[in-house]
């Protein structure tokens, strides 16, 4: 242990010189970082706009243009819905039939429609007008037959979600309309599959022998909420889900995703992630509020063995204006990330009542994790974490391969995080400024927070880390330890801290730890 109270730019002299040098540098910075990060009432659905903006990401995207549909429009009351009534067969009669069309609006006019799992097709934009709620059944038989889909990351065959949409292409769900889901009390809640994915698995290792649809005696995998899957240009606009049983808006296998002006109010139970993009690519999610009993936004790749070999990864998505409420986490990237999650650009979004900000997320037996994940102009304020590496996962999940070491030999199922980088924060409050579980086989690599304000209870923990940068950072804790486990190549340059006693305790340990670097850092009485 020691404490940078023995370092050499302590000195009074050195001290006095650094503040006249850095201290105005770093007021002059952080003051601009104020100006251009969004507050609360500049995000979310209310500032969507009519034309959606050219997409600027570090990385190539193609252009982000909504579906275009012909102009012929049904209204499922030309197809016999009537209002209080199931109207599934209506609804699903007008789809088809605009769809063999060659395309067009088939339209849910305002009032309380029931229904159960509606299929979208092809060149068809289902259109709910303001006023109109969706209400679904949660009888299984209403979502039979069976449909292929993805249940945390493995291939199963079971509800699939309560919109669903397989191979199709020029697809939309709009307007200004409510889907509500079930309450946990229907059947399909009290007949889903106890075990868990991991074990389902085991037990049928072939995918088409996983059918669970209630029949029987068989149990049911929770239905997603809307979720197409091997979709090709996808637009969700618009629409407010409540209530959902599970995730609420999950693409998979899609190719050209946008999603914005989103409303998710799932908030009833622990289950409800608010969007996760499930090897997915070609995504832009914008002008979103999510308030949600799980992940708020999520990325997912697949999980394990099945995970690797399916072998589709998510990448090129760009979250941007979009508010994060009540959830476990604002970004979080797993946990299931066997195919990788690559090429991620989050921006000028607030997190405002989440348990954390930013959680990269995954287990030794997930497989693949994540690279080139950025996060820029996001302001915090956190019930939890603001910066979480949680790869390591509990042993009542994991068994042995939670314990961290000793190391184990790297395999196709041990994942890695690297290439990250946060800049232009500002987080409100947080339980934990920086809390970094790495794997110690595959250490967090390369990551780079900078230009950061910020307010916390506990100050930065790191453990299996190797290039950790923090730059231009005012950070205020009611703590003054920095612990580092088996952490080298770590860097804090023109950091100000304000903590207990105007000292920042350095606390190393691990074979492989190096004592960090500090340079023109200052440090100031709490």
């Amino acid at each position: 242990m020691n404490t940078l109270t023995n370092n050499p730019f302590r000195r009074i002299s050195n001290r006095l010189l650094l503040g006249m040098l850095v201290f105005p540098l770093v007021l002059s910075v952080h003051s601009q970082t104020r100006e251009y990060i969004p507050l609360q009432e500049q995000v979310g659905p209310e500032l969507v706009t009519e034309e959606i903006a050219p997409v600027q990401a570090p990385f190539a995207m193609p252009e982000m243009k909504r579906p275009v549909f012909k102009d012929l429009t049904y209204s499922i009351v030309e197809t016999g819905a009537k209002p209080e009534k199931m109207v599934t067969k209506a609804i699903q009669k007008a789809i088809d039939e605009v769809s063999r069309k060659g395309g067009g609006k088939v339209v849910v006019p305002p009032g309380v429609w029931k229904t159960g799992r509606i299929e979208l097709k092809s060149n068809v934009n289902l259109h709910l007008e303001e006023g109109a709620e969706l209400h679904f059944s949660g009888n299984i038989k209403d979502y039979l037959p069976v449909v292929l889909t993805r249940y945390e990351g493995v291939e199963v065959y079971s509800l699939g979600a309560l919109v669903y949409a397989d191979n199709q292409e020029n697809i939309a769900l709009t307007g200004h309309g409510k889907l509500i889901a079930p309450t946990t009390d229907c059947e399909i809640w009290k007949h889903q599959c106890s075990v868990s994915i991991e074990q389902y698995v085991e037990q049928n290792p072939d995918v088409k022998a996983r059918i669970a649809d209630g029949k029987k005696g068989k149990p049911v995998f929770l239905p997603l909420f809307v979720s197409p899957t091997n979709c090709r240009n996808v637009l969700i606009e618009g629409v407010t889900l409540e209530r959902s049983l599970f995730w609420n808006i999950v693409p998979v296998y899609c190719d050209g995703v946008i999603i914005r002006g989103v409303t998710v109010e799932s908030h009833g139970h622990g289950r409800t992630d608010g969007i996760d993009i499930e090897s997915t690519r070609n995504v832009l999610i914008e002008y979103c509020s999510l308030d949600c009993g799980d992940d708020c936004f999520t990325m997912k790749s697949g999980r394990g063995e099945d995970g690797l070999r399916v072998n589709k990864p998510s990448e090129n998505i760009v979250v941007r204006y979009c508010l994060a409420k009540r959830g476990w986490g604002g970004v979080v990237c797993g946990s299931e990330t066997a195919a990788m999650i690559r090429n991620l650009y989050v921006h000028d979004c607030v997190f405002s009542g989440t348990k954390s900000g930013v959680r990269f997320k995954t287990r030794r037996s997930r497989g693949g994790g994540g690279e080139n994940l950025i996060f820029e102009r996001i302001r915090m304020n956190l019930a939890g974490i603001a910066f979480w590496w949680d790869m390591l996962g509990e042993e009542k999940h994991v068994g042995d391969l939670a314990k961290r070491l000793p190391a184990l030999p790297v395999t196709p199922l041990t994942p890695s995080f690297k290439n990250i980088v946060a800049r232009d924060i500002i987080v409100e409050s947080a339980s934990c400024f920086i809390d970094l579980n790495g794997i110690p086989e595959t250490p967090a690599e390369n990551c780079l927070i900078e230009n950061l304000m910020g307010k916390t209870d506990k100050l930065i923990r790191m453990t299996d880390v190797k290039g950790f940068t923090l730059k231009n950072i005012t950070i205020q804790s009611k703590d003054s330890t920095v612990l580092i486990d088996d952490g080298r190549d770590i860097l804090f340059e023109q950091v100000h801290f304000q903590i207990p006693g105007g000292k920042v305790k350095i606390k190393t340990q691990g074979d492989l730890a190096k004592e960090p670097r500090f340079v023109r850092c200052l440090m100031k009485e709490y």
